[in-house]
């Protein structure tokens, strides 16, 4: 008998509720006592953060989200990378003109879509350090994703070395001379930060509000395409300044390939904050707070 069948049910739901569930029975004088209301809720109440132990990082699901993790990053940076090298080899000059930049955004955002849909249901498709550092600082992991399938817990995300470990290993794969993230001509790398910070926050906030938001409901189902548009079009907004890469490991794969790892903080310090600042703002204002409708109160 769960809390909302029987005598305790009177103290958790609503006020409209009480009149029907906590009616003194006939013949039984109600005592003077203040009238029982719903506990207040607040996000201090609400939010439990768990730490897993050694041994949970080793457990058989762990292992096979690592290995979710590091195929689906794996392919999203081949198809990424791949497509910036495919677009030169058919270009004379293999500059980057507007036709090419609309080609890699699309090939990443394609790409970003199926590896997040591929990984979902074990490791929770984040395939990006910066959404896995999101977490710890918000009400709710982005792991949400997977834990509503029951195949993870929110409070054991998948562990970044699978995404970082898989990205040099798919510029290997390419067999080419893998192009690096830089910052544009004229531009500061402080100013590259800056960037990485706005178009990561935009990703890590589209992850919240259609993957791990307990409100989102059936917008779950298109989280995976959400979060495809968000990184495709940052590319195309920030590509020509900074790179668009908003994750730590699309970059720091094809610097180890290629050795050349000039201004590749950037695309660590960047994501990194811009991350952790949506976890903050869209955790732990938007979702920190929550508190779910009772049965009772749908019509």
């Amino acid at each position: 008998m769960g809390l909302n069948d029987g005598p305790l049910s009177c103290i958790y739901n609503s006020p409209r509720a009480i009149a029907s569930q906590c009616a003194v029975p006939a013949g039984v004088e109600r005592e003077n006592s203040p009238e029982l209301s719903p506990p207040a809720h607040s996000s201090s109440t609400m939010v439990k953060l768990a730490i897993g132990s050694l041994g949970d990082s080793f457990s058989v699901a762990s292992l096979k989200a690592y290995l979710a993790e590091f195929i689906a990053t794996l392919l999203f940076v081949f198809a990424g990378v791949g497509s910036a090298i495919a677009y030169g080899k058919l270009t004379e000059d293999a500059a980057l003109d507007p036709a090419g930049l609309v080609a890699v955004a699309l090939a990443h955002g394609l790409a970003l879509f199926v590896g997040v849909a591929m990984a979902a249901n074990i490791s929770g498709g984040h395939l990006n350090p910066a959404v896995t550092s999101a977490w710890p600082s918000a009400a709710t992991s982005p792991s949400s994703l997977a834990s509503s399938t029951g195949s993870r817990s929110s409070s054991d995300p998948p562990s970044p070395a699978s995404s970082l470990s898989s990205s040099p290993a798919a510029g290997c794969l390419l067999l080419q001379a893998v192009p690096t993230h830089g910052v544009a001509a004229g531009m500061s790398e402080l100013q590259g930060v800056v960037m990485e910070v706005v178009i990561t926050f935009a990703l890590v906030y589209t992850v919240y509000a259609t993957a791990a938001d307990p409100k989102k409901g059936s917008l779950g189902t298109v989280a995976p395409i959400a979060i495809g548009f968000i990184v495709g079009a940052n590319i195309l907004a920030a590509g020509p300044f900074s790179g668009g890469s908003m994750n730590p490991a699309r970059s720091f794969g094809p610097a180890v390939v290629s050795g050349d790892f000039a201004g590749n903080w950037v695309y660590w310090v960047g994501p990194l904050i811009g991350g952790g600042l949506a976890g903050l703002v869209y955790g732990d204002v938007f979702i920190g707070s929550y508190q779910p409708v009772a049965a009772q109160e749908y019509p």
